[in-house]
């Protein structure tokens, strides 16, 4: 049910394709504009880009059409939707941070939270994981 696909697509294998190039190319596929319909976060650290698509289109045809693509190939990057989850990791918090403060925090729906099932906190990294209890509630 495309209506219901993500508008997050995960490209892997980036680093033979510099930021600008991968830039470049989804605006050449999809017929969009970065920054006005999507934007395009790196992760170096793993070799993955995050595709955010602000104007909807069907991500599946977009994601099949990345597949087919041959610059896309000849990259050897590969690309899917990216999938729900319950947990997320929210870094550069403060030394002095709560598993109570994060919990109250990310169930507040002025901050597009939801029900928190649990925080696992990590002082050394100053970062936590959060899991709600459904996936909604991680925006």
């Amino acid at each position: 049910d495309s209506a219901e696909a993500s508008p997050l697509v995960v490209f892997e294998n980036t680093e033979r394709c510099s930021p600008n190039c991968l830039q470049m190319l989804l605006e050449n596929i999809s017929g969009l504009t970065v920054d006005a319909d999507f934007t395009v976060e790196l992760i170096p650290e793993i070799n993955v880009a995050v595709a955010t698509f602000i104007k909807s289109i069907d991500t599946k045809e977009f994601v099949e059409k990345c597949s087919q693509h041959e610059r896309i190939r000849e990259f050897k990057m590969t690309a899917r939707l990216l999938e729900s989850t319950q947990s997320i990791k929210a870094e550069n918090l403060p030394d002095s941070i709560s598993t109570e403060y994060l919990t109250v925090y990310f169930e507040s729906a002025r901050s597009g939270g939801g029900p928190v099932a649990g925080v696992q906190l990590f002082p050394e990294e100053n970062s936590a994981i959060i899991t709600f209890c459904d996936h909604k509630g991680n925006t």
